[in-house]
């Protein structure tokens, strides 16, 4: 039987499988063995010492054998595991190798022989921060780099100076910076030499560089359409109000985790941008002047997405007013852990009365709803596809019935973690859901019933 399928055959089955499947695939016999192999695209490895000319050999054989890795991930290892990667994955296109820091040859070598790279997550040191290899990289398209190690007592504007004289370009349309500080004089060079960066992430930074970097930053982030702030809280307001001033493409904002009132407030005031998508978890820098002023600024009315986490000082009134005024449009609303929920009776029903084109919904941890409270929003929301209730532990079997008769078009939905709901209930839900298509519980709460009903259904069920 086995010799009836070529090689191309098999290998083009092996990428449609799921992969679970691998495991099993790889045990048939050695031919679908190497098949297997040679027809896997991505791979996520953990590579722990001791990294002995042995053990790299043996993983370098190991990357030979996939011939079609496009995609790697690698946890732990150094240098000589990020040359072996070099040596022996010509076509890699993605690339995360968290591990300590990488040394600028091994980044040389590794432009030079995977010319295909489009995405790189790696660690560097600023113990010099040294960047004269991001030009190496020819189709690089997306970067995150993590910076590590305390800024050395001498000057890296001066170890580097050629670094900032270049002009060459570079490609980047989504960039990542963990970790940056004042001292990082080096990143300047990002900001000066990029000009199509369209995603913009930082986290755990408390600079966007000195002066000429921060310049070079006002220039850049004209074009940028996404911006993360996580954990930045000393460069929120710079960053927020420079947008408001020079910015008028800017289309998604995240900030979790730091800000302050005053700025916050300002940037919504004076923004220009039609922000479609507002995340925010700000328990102590969030109030209704925020909400209300969102309300009133026109550039606002298009928000599809409005993603809210532990607004402890947000009452219902702000986001009834924000709500109103974005009803045409949301189709995405997350209110997760926001006692508001809890505290205000009437609350969610007034939301899904105005909210006719909701199609998310995520109220997870939100430990006190009740059942009336979610079935009296859920009545409204007839075109919801996804429904998230995490960790909601009020919540019962008759709250689950409601869901299954009100969201027809459901497809998705968590509801791991609600400790009222049982087994019977779990069961009745996935036997009336017509359209569900994935369900995350916990193990002991499907029965091998509804389990068995969900595999001929085609029904992804996520523990």
């Amino acid at each position: 039987m086995e010799s009836l399928f070529c090689d191309e055959l098999l290998q083009e089955i092996f990428l449609r499988l799921p992969p679970p499947s691998s495991a099993a695939v790889s045990l048939v016999s050695r031919r679908w063995h190497r098949l297997l192999r040679s027809s896997t695209t991505s791979l996520s490895l953990h590579f722990p010492p001791p990294y002995d000319p042995t053990t790299i050999a043996s993983f370098s054989s190991f990357l030979k054998q996939h011939q079609f890795l496009h995609s790697l991930a690698v946890a732990g290892g150094e240098d000589p595991i990020l040359l072996a990667v070099a040596d022996s994955c010509p076509n890699l296109r993605y690339l995360r190798f968290t591990s300590p820091p990488i040394s600028q040859f091994s980044l040389c070598t590794l432009s030079n022989s995977c010319f295909h790279l489009s995405s790189i997550a790696i660690t560097v040191s600023r113990a010099p921060l040294c960047l004269n290899w991001l030009p190496h990289f020819k189709s690089l398209k997306s970067l995150s780099l993590f910076l590590t190690n305390p800024s050395t007592e001498s000057s890296n504007s001066e170890l580097n100076d050629d670094v900032f004289d270049s002009d060459a370009e570079l490609k980047l349309e989504s960039l990542l910076l963990c970790g940056v500080k004042a001292g990082d004089y080096e990143i300047g060079y990002i900001w000066k030499n990029c000009k199509n960066v369209k995603k913009l992430q930082l986290k755990s930074c408390e600079s966007v560089g000195d002066f000429s970097s921060f310049s070079g930053f006002l220039r850049f982030s004209s074009c940028l359409q996404e911006l993360e702030l996580r954990t930045c809280r000393s460069i929120v307001d710079v960053v927020v109000l420079t947008l408001a001033e020079s910015s008028l493409s800017l289309d998604s904002l995240l900030i979790y985790d730091g800000g302050s009132r005053e700025g916050l407030l300002q940037f919504i005031n004076q923004s220009n941008n039609s922000l479609r998508k507002l995340d925010l978890r700000l328990p102590l820098d969030l109030d209704n002047s925020h909400f209300i002023a969102l309300s009133e600024n026109l550039n606002f009315r298009g928000l599809i997405s409005l993603r809210l986490q532990s607004c402890c000082l947000v009452t219902g009134e702000g986001i009834k007013a924000l709500c109103r005024a974005i009803s045409d449009d949301l189709e995405e609303l997350t209110l997760i852990n926001c006692d508001v929920v809890e505290r205000e009776s009437g609350l969610l029903t007034t939301l899904g009365q105005n909210l006719k084109k909701l199609r998310k919904l995520d109220l997870s941890y939100n430990d006190l709803l009740l059942d009336k409270e979610l079935v009296s929003m859920l009545i409204s929301c007839d075109h919801l596809v996804e429904l998230k209730l995490r960790g909601c532990g009020r919540l019962t079997n008759l709250a689950l019935a409601s869901v299954a008769k009100c969201c027809k078009q459901l497809q998705h939905v968590d509801i791991t973690y609600c400790k009222s709901m049982d087994v019977e209930g779990v069961e009745d839900f996935v036997w009336n859901s017509p359209r569900l298509r994935r369900v995350e519980i916990e193990q002991g709460k499907i029965s091998e019933a509804a389990r068995a009903w969900a595999s001929y259904r085609f029904i992804e069920v996520v523990s």
